[in-house]
């Protein structure tokens, strides 16, 4: 069983950014591929990032191209998602998950963690 826990979350003003952190373990986090999600209040989970055991494939919904980077350091089990330019409607929980391919990360991980809060401010 894999655990993740995420960190970083907050308030953040229109234009501001923000670190979102998720720390994995009880696996091997190398064979993972790792994601964040994100749930608006009234609306359905969505896929925002992805990344590749290696880091050399990254995936992004087209909301936020341009503006999050998703990294992860392999040595310390943590992937980070980088919110840039926020905008209020970045507001949602933002969820980090793991799978062991690709198809799954960005759909139906195997793994979820709690979530953390994240407020965009106009």
């Amino acid at each position: 069983q894999v655990q993740l826990v995420e960190s970083g979350g907050g308030l953040v003003q229109a234009g501001g950014s923000l670190r979102l952190s998720c720390a994995a373990s009880g696996g091997t986090f190398s064979q993972y591929f790792m994601g964040w999600f994100r749930q608006a209040p009234g609306k359905e989970r969505e896929f925002v990032a992805a990344i590749s055991w290696s880091g050399g494939i990254t995936r992004y919904a087209d909301s936020v191209k341009g503006r999050f980077t998703i990294s992860r350091d392999n040595a310390k089990n943590t992937v980070l998602l980088q919110i840039n330019s926020a905008k209020p409607e970045d507001t949602a929980d933002y969820y980090c998950a793991a799978a062991k391919i690709l198809s799954r990360v960005t759909t139906v991980p195997d793994y979820w963690g709690q979530g953390t809060q994240v407020t965009v401010s106009s």
